[in-house]
């Protein structure tokens, strides 16, 4: 029997807008925590989702079933997935003053 056991997950990438403040933020928390801005910004999400009675009563309705998706999702080809299993380097921008930061996030 195997000491570990692995899940596997699929992630996939969104852009979403915040403003300067809430990207810096997520950054400052990422670095707080020792994670990833995606990371953050994953459980963030799930913590809200989990803990927000009257969204969980939403779901449980036939119109959480019917949205109309507005998160933009990048469609990943095959060639794109194999380059970003590998992990790269992130810049980060030097000026403050850029409004909305615009940041790709994931969702495990």
């Amino acid at each position: 029997m195997p000491l570990l056991e692995v899940t596997q997950t699929r992630h996939l990438s969104a852009s979403i807008r915040l403003t300067d403040g809430t990207a810096s933020q997520v950054d400052q928390y990422a670095a707080f925590i020792r994670a990833s801005a995606d990371e953050v910004i994953e459980q963030a999400l799930a913590y809200v989702f989990a803990k927000d009675r009257d969204f969980q009563e939403f779901l449980r309705t036939p119109e959480a079933q019917r949205i109309t998706p507005t998160l933009r999702v990048r469609r990943v080809t095959t060639n794109e997935a194999a380059q970003s299993s590998v992990k790269k380097p992130i810049a980060v921008a030097s000026s403050a003053s850029q409004t909305p930061a615009v940041v790709a996030g994931s969702r495990a």
